[in-house]
């Protein structure tokens, strides 16, 4: 008797260490099972991405745009027909924000749980990036890879940037801000293209949500767009 009752508090000891770790990890950084589950569909999603890139803009989209001289008007046009050819749970571009952990991760369509357990899903609601209106992009902050985990830390003028099959958007942090959740108003179109990043706030509490605001200010066609 008294040796099983060694084992079992060797073992209980054990799974409260465990338990310690864990939680110790997810308030210094994040929930570390579902970001090794976030990982693995990080790199699915990047292959899957690849093959996109690979075959768009198709034949029929670089005829589209090859009478319009206009670098916006070219890449508003690629934008819209790739739009129409999206899914929910497909990786449609890539999310790069050095100023916010050195954030470079996959970016997902769909803003529903297995979506957004795969990486930062665009709202298929708003417009996607270069068409020129908001573009709103919601994320984890300490689960799932949490890729938005360090959004409280960027600042005006701050650089993100979004890569598409298509071509590459450039924006710039014009505020932060906290509302909350009923807010829809923060993805209104205001009349000019804008990024939109949302997550939850604070730090393991969904009462609120952190928004990170920022401008477009450049934008570069994918070479097989660009006029000869």
């Amino acid at each position: 008797m008294a040796r099983l009752i060694r084992i079992l508090s060797i073992a209980l000891v054990t799974a409260g260490l465990v338990l310690f770790v864990e939680v110790g990890l997810t308030l210094l950084y994040k929930e570390p099972l579902s970001s090794i589950y976030a990982a693995v569909q990080q790199g699915k999603a990047e292959s899957q991405l690849d093959d996109t890139e690979a075959s768009y803009p198709n034949p029929a989209a670089r005829r589209a745009v090859e009478r319009i001289r206009s670098r916006k008007l070219r890449m508003t046009t690629l934008a819209r027909r790739f739009a129409k050819r999206i899914d929910e749970g497909e990786a449609i571009g890539r999310l790069r924000a050095p100023d916010m952990g050195d954030l470079d991760v996959i970016v997902i369509q769909g803003t529903d749980t297995a979506s957004l357990q795969k990486g930062p899903g665009h709202f298929p609601e708003t417009p996607l990036p270069g068409e020129g209106s908001t573009v709103g992009i919601a994320g984890h902050r300490t689960t799932y890879g949490a890729p938005l985990r360090y959004a409280d830390s960027v600042e005006r003028g701050d650089r993100i940037v979004l890569e598409m099959p298509y071509g590459t958007i450039f924006y710039r942090v014009q505020k932060t801000e906290i509302v909350d959740p009923t807010d829809v108003w923060v993805v209104d179109d205001v009349g000019y293209e804008r990024l939109v990043l949302t997550t939850c706030h604070p730090l393991y509490s969904a009462d609120q949500r952190l928004i990170v605001f920022a401008k477009a200010v450049g934008e570069r066609l994918d070479p097989q767009a660009r006029s000869s």
